[in-house]
């Protein structure tokens, strides 16, 4: 009874948001703990120490073929050694895979994505022409069907570079490059897509330093546009690639949050009332940006509606604790509006961000921090079980297969794991609005049998009222029926004796002047 009536939350402590390695920057759960920083420089040790090994590794099966070859040579006798002549083809047969593999590892070894280091080199600058009509005649995403939202960025993105005069035209033209190169490249998974994109990124700022000497705010207003204008390009091939699970993911993602509809706000003690209008519009506002998200192509962008959504959870909680909300009471409260909202696609989204977002929004600012606390909720929400609410096993079980749902349970005074009971609902909030609709319906569906019998009875008058009005016509010329009395014609001038009694005529007199 202890567990049920002290209430535990939910809390996670902000160090838990920074990169394992203690490097400063905001960790990703998609990155195992770490920043986007440290994670490039993990998976770069890892890619080249299982190089190495691969290499190790044929080289021991060369050298043991060799061997088994040069053993089985050497034991054949002289007097066999016309017949035997041609036996070495066999082991020079068995060696023909492993020079091939050898090949194919030594193309593994010398293929890093040096993509952008290519691009920024002088040999780049005077590259045939023919080559990059050949891969602009290839990229979809530079063909004439493109879309009018692509190709308002591009026309955007040419303006801004305008001001920029010869650095402008170098960096629309590299970026041009790189879209086709990357055009070709759909046989990449996607954690190589990213690494791509993640250098291009890198070896352009750098570059970008050092024209601007240093100044990170022009640098930073630059990759903007140019995060825009490629991924905006490169949006259909890289979101929710065939070679990832992404969208197995959001399936079961939507189905899990669908399974957890009966999570109350209570059960996740978060510190919103939604009795309150302003705090009601705020709720629905932040659910409008998270789902929202779905709909942008740039990665800023989608940070952007993530950082609407939860500037608006930080106001609701403001207006109801009439204080400045903590990070304790901000992710309960977004864990909530993510289960409220039941976001399209949300894992889709948050690799996406991952994969191709300018890492510095990522390791710092505002930005990655939300970012940050809806991986977190997310998480949360794919391991939440009977403890993380509060509640008993057997109760969270009924919940989840709908054979029951959280009640106000009247021996107790309180909500099941929640603490004391709100003094204005005796129900769950969810049911008592779901009672209130059916009571509407039931009102309207009332309301129009009502309406319907009315327009029935006006249609039976209408129909009735011509024949009344006729029958009630042919009454009254039944009654006084219509006598025409004949006319008597008679001239003007004629004596007309029923004007006996008139004045005589006016005669005209005459005046001497």
């Amino acid at each position: 009874m202890s567990q049920r009536t002290e209430r535990r939350g939910i809390h996670v402590d902000q160090s838990d948001l920074l990169c394992k390695k203690g490097c400063g920057y905001y960790g990703n759960a998609a990155w195992q703990g770490l920043c986007s920083k440290c994670w490039r420089e993990e998976y770069q040790r890892v890619r080249q120490k299982q190089i190495q090994d691969d290499w190790a590794l044929a080289e021991k099966l060369q050298r043991e073929e060799e061997a088994a070859y040069a053993s089985s040579h050497g034991a054949q006798t002289q007097s066999h050694s016309q017949s035997a002549a041609p036996q070495p083809h066999p082991a020079h047969a068995s060696l023909g895979p492993f020079s091939k593999f050898e090949e194919k590892k030594t193309n593994e070894k010398t293929r890093k994505v040096t993509t952008v280091k290519k691009f920024f080199s002088p040999s780049s600058r005077t590259a045939p022409k023919k080559e990059t009509q050949e891969g602009r005649t290839t990229s979809p995403s530079l063909s004439r069907h493109a879309s009018f939202e692509t190709d308002q960025v591009s026309k955007d993105f040419v303006d801004f570079l305008k001001n920029l005069q010869k650095p402008g035209r170098e960096i629309h033209k590299q970026c041009r490059a790189f879209i086709i190169n990357m055009s070709s490249k759909k046989d990449l998974s996607a954690d190589e897509l990213s690494e791509c994109v993640q250098d291009f990124y890198q070896n352009l700022a750098d570059r970008l330093l050092g024209h601007f000497k240093g100044s990170s705010e022009s640098v930073e207003q630059v990759m903007d546009q140019v995060e825009k204008y490629i991924m905006t390009r490169l949006y259909k091939s890289v979101f929710c690639p065939e070679t990832t699970d992404d969208e197995k993911k959001d399936l079961a993602t939507q189905k899990r949050i669908r399974a957890l509809h009966w999570v109350t706000i209570q059960m996740l003690c978060v510190s919103m009332d939604e009795e309150i209008p302003e705090v009601s519009e705020n709720v629905v506002k932040a659910i409008t940006d998270i789902i929202e998200m779905d709909s942008k192509r740039v990665p800023r962008e989608k940070l952007g509606c993530i950082t609407r959504c939860s500037k608006h959870i930080f106001s609701a909680i403001r207006i109801t604790k009439n204080e400045p909300a903590s990070a304790d009471d901000f992710l309960p409260a977004l864990i909530y509006i993510v289960l409220k909202a039941n976001p399209p696609r949300l894992q889709s989204n948050i690799q996406y961000i991952t994969r191709f977002c300018n890492p510095s929004r990522l390791m710092t600012g505002e930005d990655g921090y939300f970012f940050t606390n809806l991986c977190c909720a997310a998480a949360f929400i794919e391991k939440l079980d009977a403890q993380s609410l509060n509640l008993s096993p057997e109760e969270f079980e009924r919940y989840m297969s709908g054979q029951a749902s959280p009640r106000f349970n009247s021996s107790e005074g309180e909500w099941p794991g929640a603490g004391p009971a709100p003094d204005v609902a005796p129900t769950n909030p969810v049911l008592a609005q779901l009672n209130q609709n059916l009571e509407l319906l039931s009102g309207l569906s009332s309301r129009q049998e009502t309406v319907m019998e009315a327009a029935q009875s006006l249609q039976a008058d209408l129909l009735s009222w011509p024949q009344a009005v006729q029958r009630e016509v042919n009454d009254i010329l039944e009654k006084y029926p219509l006598e025409i009395q004949p006319r008597t014609i008679s001239a003007i001038d004629a004596n007309n004796l029923d004007n006996d009694n008139l004045p005589p005529p006016l005669t005209p007199q005459v005046f001497a002047g």
